[in-house]
């Protein structure tokens, strides 16, 4: 999970740098290249209305010249000589046969171009009788839209490109606007316009005949000062929409630069969260230079977190969050990473060299949070993962590719959830936790089925009189069938069941199956005695519990008195005032009521005061582990008088020696439980035990 956040985090910043630089560039392009295209455009439109005004000229020059000699006009020359044009006629071959002027056409590299259509038929006289047929004849000629061209040898810089364009040669140009010299004849500077430029036109007389005429390109200041102010446009346009195009990418970024170090914020300490930690430690522990080091991923708990916010407020202890997370960030190494993950938990990642000084270090970390505050002493649990250096098969050094930090604190949490003592406490995680809550995750998985299929198989444990050796009572216990596993001991599936409430559905199973079989013993014509079945305290939340086991009771037609509910002293620290009235209400629908464990834990001589019990079951460690000094004789001894006083029965469990059996027969004892006259034992064995009625 961790790994794909981090990927798409990975592309969303991808996305959000490369591709505003590449939009960057994309847009600087498009907007460059528009301007540079109007601006092409516009240069190419000027250029054709000159060559088409030009072409326009000499077109009239060699009609004029077509129509004199076509009617032998011997003053041709005289005619064009006036007019100050310089030409040459050619035949087919284009060889020349007469020129006007100096003659600095290149004959050799000429050119067809394209112009602008031209029609221009009220610029040359007209007459029926021929004139016009000769204009026509040429009109149609520039209707081709393509005319011959040829460089000057002079100033060569205007010549035919071979795609039906003519070039300028801007490095000549500048060279001549420099003040190189061509000549006078070649360049020639007036006053109208800055620059002329020399180029040759070819028009076709007729079959035999060409004209070619000198032409101009005319370059004038204001055309000049046009251009000049369309490239400076073009250039400050381009510039400026870079510029509001960077302005709006770099404030894009920096938008996403703060976005992002809100995604990676936690909202109750204003530091870095999860995300931001588990995105970092992988990124740390993925650099190769640290993969010969040891790691140790946390998981740190505020104890008190939740009693601090209900003596204060929820104010209050965010701002002692905000502070353990300050003070945890003071232990760390440049780096070392912390975290507020949730609630009271905070992950951290620090670096170390053997076991005992990362012990040592977080114990100090835990003693410095234990005093953050003066008015009181908080406590803390850590769970921790340690991951060890990256190394191959043959003991090279890798790096850690595939390290998951989600996982490793998951680790570090199932090893802090192992603690329960009610101070500061320090929990290494280990394979076993692994298979332990794999084990976990197959009981929650089967139980189910398991209870539908009844794998749930109820074993008896008889009790007897330890001075008549006659059977007075016994236990239901559980043990799983298992297809799968076999029987399975109910130390490994009870604290599950309790943790996650499938404890009620046993509870009610068990009760169910021993009334039954109760009943169907009665009906055989067994002498009966009472059977004690376990009630967990998950069920003293209902209210009518007591109404639920007489009615599943009921249901079988067994007589109350041949069952007995046992209660662990456990359930006698909760809700005290529901536990006493479902207490008297059993007993009042005629159930006897025991106290299993008493002595295992916190007894209250109180609750046995405040409570209406039946029967109080000894713990064996009550006197099973006695140093010899008769100390654990004299309290079982005087908690059998007690119970005596208080007209209840006694039992006395986890009995396996003889010795103990002489004691308690001594006291006084009601009922042995234990090895030494009976181990569980199936409902067969059990119907053996009772036909006997002695151990």
């Amino acid at each position: 999970m961790a790994n794909i956040k981090e990927q798409k985090l990975r592309k969303l910043k991808k996305s959000y740098i490369g591709g505003s630089f590449a939009g960057f560039i994309i847009i600087g392009t498009i907007v460059f290249s528009l301007f540079a295209s109007l601006f092409a455009v516009f240069g190419l439109y000027i250029m054709d209305t000159k060559l088409r005004d030009e072409y326009a000229r000499v077109s009239k020059i060699a009609e004029v010249y077509s129509i004199l000699k076509d009617a032998g006009n011997e003053g041709i020359s005289r005619i064009l000589e006036s007019g100050e044009t310089v030409y040459l006629i050619t035949d087919a071959d284009m060889n020349v046969i007469e020129t006007h002027g100096k003659n600095t056409c290149d004959l050799s590299k000429g050119g067809k171009i394209d112009i602008l259509e031209f029609t221009d038929e009220a610029a040359v006289p007209t007459d029926e009788e021929g004139i016009h047929g000769h204009i026509g004849s040429m009109v149609e000629k520039a209707r081709d839209n393509a005319i011959t061209v040829y460089p000057d040898t002079e100033v060569a810089i205007i010549t035919p490109s071979g795609r039906g364009r003519v070039m300028i040669d801007f490095m000549e140009l500048r060279s001549i606007i420099s003040g190189t010299d061509y000549g006078s004849d070649a360049l020639s500077l007036q006053q109208a316009y800055f620059v002329k430029l020399p180029f040759w036109i070819d028009i076709p007389v007729d079959a035999n005949h060409h004209m070619i005429c000198k032409a101009y390109f005319n370059i004038y200041f204001r055309e000049l000062a046009i251009l000049s102010f369309l490239a400076v446009m073009v250039v400050a346009l381009t510039f400026v929409t870079l510029v509001f195009v960077l302005a709006y990418i770099i404030k894009t970024v920096r938008n996403r630069k703060r976005m992002n170090e809100i995604f990676f914020m936690d909202e109750t300490t204003g530091q870095h969260n999860w995300l931001w930690f588990i995105t970092n430690a992988e990124r740390e522990l993925k650099k190769k230079y640290n993969a010969d080091k040891k790691y140790a991923v946390l998981d740190v708990v505020f104890v008190n977190y939740r009693n601090f916010c209900v003596c204060h407020s929820v104010e209050e202890g965010g701002k002692m969050l905000c502070r353990i997370n300050d003070r945890i960030q003071g232990f760390l190494g440049k780096h070392e990473l912390t975290a507020h993950h949730s609630a009271s938990h905070f992950a951290v990642l620090l670096e170390y060299r053997d076991r005992d000084e990362l012990e040592a270090r977080i114990r100090k970390m835990i003693d410095d949070l234990e005093h953050i505050n003066d008015e009181h002493k908080f406590y803390y649990w850590i769970g921790v993962d340690r991951i060890p250096e990256s190394k191959d098969e043959k003991g090279r050094v890798v790096r850690r590719d595939n390290i998951d930090v989600e996982k490793e604190f998951n680790n570090a949490g199932a090893a802090r959830a192992t603690l329960t003592v009610e101070d500061s406490a320090i929990a290494f995680f280990d394979e076993k936790m692994v298979e332990e809550q794999r084990w976990i995750d197959l009981i929650n998985e089967n139980q189910m089925r398991a209870l539908a299929s009844e794998e749930f198989v109820v074993f008896y444990q008889p009790k007897y009189d330890p001075r008549t050796r006659e059977l007075k009572g016994a236990e239901a216990l559980i043990r799983w069938m298992s297809p799968e596993h076999g029987m399975i001991s109910p130390g490994r599936f009870i604290p599950i069941f309790e943790k996650n409430g499938f404890i009620t559905k046993i509870d009610h199973y068990m009760l169910a199956h021993v009334a039954r079989d109760q009943r169907r013993w009665l009906d055989a014509g067994y002498d009966c005695v009472p059977v004690s079945v376990n009630v967990s305290r998950a069920h003293f939340i209902e209210s009518d519990l007591a109404e639920q086991i007489k009615g599943i009771v009921d249901d079988a037609g067994t007589p109350h008195d041949l069952i007995e509910i046992e209660l662990t002293e456990s359930a006698f620290f909760d809700d005290k005032n529901a536990l006493i009235s479902t207490i008297k209400k059993l007993r009042e629908y005629g159930f006897a009521v025991s106290m299993d464990d008493f002595g295992s834990g916190y007894s209250s001589l109180n609750s046995l005061k405040e409570m209406p019990l039946d029967v109080l079951k000894l713990d064996a460690d009550f006197f099973r582990n006695d140093d010899g000094d008769g100390r654990g004789q004299i309290v079982v001894s005087e908690a059998i008088k007690l119970a005596q006083n208080l007209k209840m029965r006694t039992v006395a469990e986890g009995v396996e020696e003889k010795n103990q059996v002489d004691f308690l027969a001594e006291q006084g004892c009601d009922m042995i439980q234990g090895f030494y006259f009976a181990k569980p034992m199936p409902k067969d064995e059990y119907e053996e035990r009772m036909n006997n009625k002695t151990a």
